[in-house]
């Protein structure tokens, strides 16, 4: 009998952790958006998105952490817990320094979930001279 209970409890505890671990992070926040294209953006003018998010749990959700996949872009967070309900955004700030195409991603870490969320930018940066150009068109 003890070896029943025993083995009963192993198999809840792992189905437990196993159904834990299988949380995602859109299960408390849903973004508006996960993708956000700037189109053609004139070089050495840097630029902004505020990718807005609703916590959509039962309690309050803490943002840990927002990482970038390069030094080019700079994420900030809120620091304070979201409340339930609310809606906070992550700013995704983009150094438009090198002409060329690109693509960024922001890892958004949110506590208590293993598996960050990702956020994305891209477009162009074009030479000031070629933004001219499309600007008057």
């Amino acid at each position: 009998m003890k070896r029943i209970f025993l083995f009963a409890a192993l198999i809840s505890t792992a189905l437990f952790g196993f159904s834990q671990a299988n949380v995602k992070a859109d299960a408390l926040v849903k973004f508006k958006e996960l993708r956000h294209n700037f189109g053609k953006i004139k070089q050495g003018v840097p630029v902004t998105h505020d990718f807005e998010f609703t916590n959509v749990s039962g309690q309050p959700v803490i943002i840990e952490t927002a990482t970038a996949s390069c030094g080019c872009t700079t994420p900030t967070w809120p620091q304070a817990p979201v409340m339930k309900e609310k809606s906070a955004s992550i700013k995704a700030g983009f150094n438009a320094a090198a002409p060329g195409p690109f693509e960024k991603t922001v890892y958004v870490k949110v506590k208590g979930i293993d598996t960050p969320l990702e956020l994305r930018i891209a477009g162009e940066v074009v030479s000031a001279a070629e933004f001219d150009k499309l600007s008057k068109k």
